[in-house]
């Protein structure tokens, strides 16, 4: 039985065609996986079955009912769920609250009636095996990256759902929050719902999917039956080309020490000690948890530290903000570009000048033209696919949003660059330009500092690998003797590969 039937659907922007001549189906009890580059238009689909977006063309059919979401209420109502790779969580109001927020059931008069959210939300967490894992009276802010990932799921899963999408769903989980996520699908699977999975890790889309769509450019350019395809055949129909596995470089390591760290310790950290040299990327290995994303918010001074020396070019360094790290030359690329890296209602080309602002400005005055002028080529460097230099970031796909924050310390040009999980929710295409933008800093002798739970991404750009475990350094690797087992093993702390 067809669950949910796309017929020909088209969307359009200002400058942009973001899909054209969509059609598709998803039959009850069956996983479809979309993938494509970022900007092939998954997101935009997503978009409009949630009702966020309205559809130019076409006709969207759930449950063999015509539907045309003017809303994410509505959608929600009509039986389309989306689970949102970054859940959005109310902080004052609980976890049972968050699950039912704006859909509260009401008593007479319009009370909402707490007794049937609580255990509406407290059936639905013991039905799909999250019961224990998460307090539902817990206020939205105590709560973990995974424990927020249950509420998003929990409030796709409210009755009436008939087709869910989850976006992204893995990019912030452990792999034994993955297994977890995997053995739900199955079960949303085996209880007859349509599921749409959303992802830039092909071996997931393998593991879980029975089908498989791939988009280009916002065309349909294959559907095709996982089992009887390949991830090289895939990646091929995403890109238009096939391309090359497992990226490597040539060490261009200077003898320039760029950073040196001496027995630093904070609130996360005990005796931090190691170099990077100019030319040099020292990869950071290790589990979630093992305080490496705190780390580079130490040296780049969002965090204090309370003990050690941070020299830089030899000299000693007393960082104790941001702007105080951009004026030591230091860049800072974080792990949540969204939250963290960019101002999502700010334009492509004020983003990309935040870190020369004061290099830019005169009198006071910061222009729009100069602003262009600086970082406009960089920016054209770098592929940025956006309509327009002054477009808000935030419509940008995952992979240009990226570029963008690489685009500003390109830009600004420092002597040491941290990037703390450059890849993450960015496909393959993107991957590899990222990739070789990174290798082409190194070459001109900057430092890189690169955090990455990727084993494949670690081990190809990496001159030499730092493992972390519970806040220290575990092991220092060099590229020669590293491995995955080697890194796992003093990620675990047991070394037997060493």
């Amino acid at each position: 039985m067809t669950m949910l039937e796309i017929k020909a659907v088209g969307k359009s922007f200002p400058g942009v065609r973001a899909l054209s001549g969509l059609s598709m189906t998803v039959a009850a009890g069956e996983v479809v996986a979309f993938v494509g580059e970022n900007g092939a238009g998954k997101s935009t689909l997503l978009k409009i079955l949630s009702g966020d977006y309205r559809l130019d063309q076409g006709q969207v059919l759930l449950d063999r009912v015509e539907v045309s979401h003017a809303s994410p209420l509505e959608a929600r109502r009509a039986g389309f769920r989306l689970v949102r790779q970054e859940p959005e969580i109310v902080p004052d109001i609980s976890v049972a609250e968050n699950v039912f927020i704006g859909e509260y059931p009401c008593r007479s008069f319009g009370r909402v009636d707490f007794g049937a959210v609580r255990a509406e939300v407290m059936a639905l967490l013991t039905r799909y095996g999250f019961a224990g894992m998460i307090d539902i009276d817990a206020d939205g802010r105590s709560l973990s990256p995974a424990q927020m990932h249950i509420v998003e799921i929990m409030r796709a899963l409210k009755p009436g759902v008939k087709v869910v999408a989850f976006d992204e769903p893995t990019s912030s989980l452990t792999s034994d929050e993955v297994d977890r996520l995997f053995a739900l699908i199955r079960q949303l699977k085996a209880e007859g719902l349509g599921i749409i999975y959303v992802s830039h890790r092909l071996q997931e889309v393998m593991a879980i999917s029975d089908r498989v769509i791939v988009l280009k450019d916002g065309v349909p350019t294959g559907d095709l039956v996982t089992s009887e395809t390949t991830e090289n055949r895939i990646v091929s129909l995403m890109v238009g080309r096939e391309l090359i596995h497992g990226f490597k470089r040539l060490e261009t390591t200077r003898d320039e020490v760029v950073l040196e760290v001496d027995g630093l310790s904070s609130r996360w950290h005990r005796d931090i000690g190691f170099k990077i040299r100019a030319g040099e990327i020292l990869g950071f290995g290790g589990l979630v948890g093992a305080g490496r994303t705190e780390l580079a918010k130490v040296l780049f001074g969002e965090y204090p530290r309370t003990a050690g020396r941070v020299r830089l070019l030899g000299m000693d360094v007393d960082i104790r903000s941001p702007a105080d790290a951009i004026r030591a030359s230091i860049g800072f690329a974080p792990e949540n570009r969204k939250a963290e890296g960019l101002i999502l209602v700010r334009s492509v080309i004020e983003n990309a000048s935040m870190a020369i602002y004061s290099r830019l400005a005169r009198w006071g005055v910061l222009r729009n033209t100069w602003m262009i002028d600086a970082v406009g080529p960089v920016i054209r460097q770098l592929n940025v696919k956006t309509p327009s230099l002054n477009q808000d970031v935030g419509k940008l796909s995952g992979g240009n949003q990226q570029k963008v924050v690489l685009a500003r310390w390109l830009a600004a040009g420092p002597r040491l660059l941290i990037l703390d999980e450059p890849t993450r929710a960015v496909d393959v295409g993107a991957k590899a330009e990222i990739y070789r933008l990174i290798d082409d800093l190194a070459k001109q002798g900057m430092a890189i500092m690169m955090i990455s739970s990727e084993m494949p991404e670690l081990l190809a750009l990496s001159d030499r690998i730092v493992v972390m475990r519970d806040g220290r350094l575990s092991r220092s690797i060099e590229k020669k003797d590293a491995t995955e087992e080697v890194i796992v093993a003093h990620a675990l702390g047991t070394g037997a590969a060493a």
